[in-house]
């Protein structure tokens, strides 16, 4: 049992040899980990429903579902204290520009979540009074699909969202 570090070591299964592994990396590669770790366990949303969707999106955070889980555990009323804005329903013409106002006062980084059909794409409301897509307005990170969503999907796709911040991927063409 001399062999220090070897793995050619015969092992019976389940027994544990008691040696240590060593991790390499750089100490920028180990702080940009801590940071992400840090954004994915404590987002702050943006307490902004427009529509149906902001139903589901309360429902949410509720008992049953507790967005607490992974670090949210309120809404913020002001776009200065959040750095997720989930846009749950759909966006008038008369309305975008204060969505837009609302996310340039939100601390970098920030990230948008699309949530319903409405957001995405406009949903059944295909006129000149709303917007065909949140996209439009702000770059959207995650569309979640539905109309509405049920609390499931918002949770999947703030799921999505933290893999995509783990991963240091940006989406958008103004951030």
């Amino acid at each position: 049992m001399g062999t220090v570090g070897n793995p050619m070591i015969a092992m019976a299964p389940g027994q544990k040899t008691g040696e240590l592994g060593v991790a390499v990396t750089t100490l920028e590669e180990a702080l940009e980990w801590v940071a992400a770790w840090g954004r994915t366990r404590a987002m702050w949303p943006l307490l902004f429903g427009l529509a149906c969707c902001a139903i589901e999106m309360m429902a949410t955070q509720a008992s049953h579902y507790d967005l607490s889980r992974f670090g949210m555990e309120i809404m913020r009323a002001s776009p200065r204290q959040a750095d997720l804005m989930i846009v749950a329903g759909r966006v008038s013409r008369k309305m975008a520009p204060v969505v837009r106002r609302l996310y340039d006062q939100m601390t970098e980084p920030k990230w948008v979540i699309a949530m319903g059909d409405c957001a995405s794409t406009g949903g059944v409301f295909n006129n000149y009074a709303i917007v065909q897509g949140v996209d439009e307005i702000i770059p959207v990170d995650v569309y979640v699909s539905g109309c509405p969503p049920r609390p499931e999907g918002l949770i999947e796709g703030i799921l999505l969202l933290h893999e995509k911040i783990r991963k240091g991927t940006r989406s958008g063409s103004s951030r």
